[in-house]
């Protein structure tokens, strides 16, 4: 079976995947690898770029340095959508499936579909106030999470990454410009791609992935009550979701 790759979005890294790689595993779905962008996660230390073909380079150099095989599946989100969406356009024999998460792209959807204005002060005063982690972290979990039953432990262990893999502003501030920047093609950059959208997501309008479905003739699935952050939301759905969906052999 071929591998599987995983990609976060703005900010994230691989630990805020939580306990997703556990239940990818269980739902017969192999151990994922899970990749940092660059200025987050392991590569805290490294200029994030302000462009979705240079995250594609960092990632792609990443796999090379683990000696990991390719082609890849991989299960993005958000950024990391963007990024896997283009590392299947300009290397199509390097990624045989897409499983992409409340993704948003140009030009199919407007600004104010993929960020909703509504969040627009909030994201202001986070960008002032990035060194309090603790006001930082809620505001993201209010932001993308619908379940509210683990927030306090979520919070933590959130500020714990920070605390040992910090985000600088100028990171997040070029990873945002990134995103904002990045073109889509109007043909499905894999063949085996599959759309997954959260109804109730409050940071990015659902109708982008809907467009993004009609636009490529690609699969939708749409989860009922999960906010952005699906795979904290919902995992065990999300792991049955794909592994119903996704059957490339290796």
């Amino acid at each position: 079976m071929t591998d599987w790759v995983f990609l976060r979005g703005l900010t994230r890294e691989s630990r805020h995947w939580g306990t997703l790689a556990q239940r990818w595993q269980a739902a017969g779905l192999g151990t994922p690898l899970a990749l940092d962008l660059p200025g987050n996660g392991s590569l805290c230390q490294e200029a994030s770029p302000a462009s979705v073909p240079d995250l594609v380079a960092s990632v792609r150099h990443s796999l090379r340095r683990v000696g990991r095989q390719r082609p890849c599946r991989v299960l993005a989100m958000s950024l990391g959508a963007m990024v896997a969406a283009e590392w299947a356009r300009q290397h199509p024999d390097e990624v045989a499936a897409l499983a992409l998460i409340n993704t948003s792209m140009r030009p199919f959807s407007t600004m104010t579909q993929r960020l909703r204005p509504a969040n627009w002060p909030d994201l202001l005063r986070m960008t002032a106030a990035w060194d309090n982690r603790d006001y930082c972290e809620r505001t993201i979990h209010r932001l993308t999470c619908a379940r509210t039953d683990t927030r306090e432990a979520d919070i933590q262990a959130w500020k714990e990454i920070a605390a040992t893999a910090p985000v600088s502003r100028h990171s997040a501030l070029r990873q945002l410009l990134a995103a904002a920047r990045y073109r889509a093609g109007h043909r499905a950059p894999c063949p085996a791609t599959l759309l997954i959208a959260s109804d109730a997501d409050r940071l990015v309008d659902p109708v982008c992935s809907v467009q993004l479905a009609h636009a490529w003739g690609a699969p939708l699935l749409r989860h009922p009550w999960a906010g952005h952050d699906l795979p904290h939301d919902d995992p065990e759905w999300l792991c049955d979701m794909v592994a119903r969906q996704i059957t490339i052999a290796a």
